[in-house]
């Protein structure tokens, strides 16, 4: 006669092999920091090259700092992009007012993530 068999469930103090061994990952909570918002990027460059059209910075150093303003706020901080203006600021390639101007549009356009 053939027997049938049947799966039983694991009692609760057992563990399937395949899960044994795997380490648990825990999900570690970051502090929510203020980052530019993609979904209004563009509004945000049209603003930004505004400013930067009648600042006194080198047309050709402008696009590169555009894009690296961008891309800092949007993937690390606005706190750090602020850092990075503050150093051009620094270097005589920006004024205060126009650095004034670039981080009151940078907390305009941006969100907590």
């Amino acid at each position: 006669m053939n027997k049938v068999v049947v799966n039983k469930p694991q009692p609760s103090g057992q563990y399937d092999k395949s899960k044994k061994n795997k380490p648990q990952r825990t999900k570690e909570s970051t502090r929510r920091q203020a980052m530019l918002n993609t979904h209004r990027i563009n509004p945000f460059k049209y603003d930004m090259n505004q400013i930067l059209e009648t600042s006194t910075m080198d047309p050709a150093k402008a696009s590169s700092f555009l894009a690296s303003v961008i891309a800092k706020a949007s993937r690390v901080s606005t706190k750090e992009a602020k850092e990075f203006i503050k150093t051009f600021l620094d270097a005589g390639d920006l004024t205060k007012d126009e650095a004034d101007k670039i981080n009151k549009l940078l907390d305009k356009y941006s969100r907590y993530r």
